[in-house]
């Protein structure tokens, strides 16, 4: 599809990015897109600033020696893993980043860069048509979860989350969670590129989670005028709980993805009372598309 040309993946560690990566080649085979594989590898010297009074000029120094140490081990265990990936995929040209990709025919890039991940990647985002992340439950590193937030409130570009393990297969069910927001409007059009090849596609709706705005009857024509099949389905919470009801009717339409909007309400509420957007992040098994 010409809709899709660039993906981007940024690789913070190895946690969960084998299943990111075989995704990533799906999506890449999908499209024929290009997969920007990216690691940002952390400056041991942004670290000077940060450490305590007190500390003796060669205290520092041991500090940041021991920073970069652990960045050059990540940078050099993901690049490890890239290559074990590439090495299985005949099929997806291996060419450098910002060249001119084959037309109509999967290519790969990996680039490692300095600096602050919270910064790089939602800038390389925006040129990218959409922003695939390992699944956030990646054991004690957190900087892959920041990731995926600075490419949601940074980017303006839809994110995609990759579930926990490799997928098996292709995505040919989409679930489209609307509620009438402007940020699952966003999703609704990101969503586009899998449902016009999906072989069902199906809005979920819940009275908990509407708000005002277009209903999904009118999501369900708008498709259709993109001849997209589709139909309408409301759903009911789960123990008074909308994300589980949600992720609930994913499962009872066998949906390979969801897409849906994030943060309709603040972050801060969401990450105190809990809702919608954080519990997919905790629990979903499969692919997800979030938009702000």
């Amino acid at each position: 599809m010409k809709d899709v040309r660039k993906i981007l993946l940024p690789l913070p560690s190895t946690s969960n990015a084998e299943a990111a990566l075989v995704r990533g080649g799906n999506f890449a085979r999908r499209f024929g897109a290009h997969l920007a594989v990216l690691h940002v590898r952390p400056d041991g010297r942004d670290i000077a600033p940060l450490a305590g009074e007190g500390m003796s000029g060669a205290m520092v120094e041991d500090l940041m020696r021991s920073a970069d140490h652990e960045s050059a081990r990540h940078a050099h265990d993901v690049h490890a893993l890239f290559e074990r990936y590439v090495a299985g995929q005949p099929d997806i040209k291996i060419v450098p980043l910002h060249s001119v990709y084959p037309e109509d025919a999967p290519s790969i890039s990996f680039t490692v860069v300095r600096g602050a991940e919270s910064e790089i990647v939602p800038a390389r985002a925006r040129l990218s048509d959409f922003t695939l992340v390992p699944h956030p439950d990646s054991g004690d590193e957190v900087s892959s979860s920041e990731t995926l937030h600075a490419v949601l409130f940074d980017s303006g570009r839809p994110v995609v989350i990759a579930p926990r393990t490799p997928p098996a297969g292709l995505i040919k069910r989409v679930c489209i969670g609307w509620n009438g927001t402007a940020e699952s409007s966003s999703a609704l059009r990101g969503a586009l590129a899998w449902a016009q090849t999906a072989e069902a596609v199906r809005v979920l709706h819940c009275g908990d989670y509407q708000r005002r705005g277009p209903s999904a009857k009118d999501v369900v024509e708008y498709l259709a005028a993109h001849s997209i099949k589709a139909d309408a389905v409301e759903f009911q919470p789960v123990d008074r709980d909308v994300g589980k009801g949600l992720l609930a009717a994913c499962k009872e339409f066998e949906a390979d993805m969801l897409a849906m909007g994030a943060y309709s309400h603040s972050r801060l509420r969401q990450l105190i009372l809990g809702g919608v957007t954080r519990h997919v992040l905790e629990t979903a098994d499969i692919t997800v598309l979030m938009s702000r």
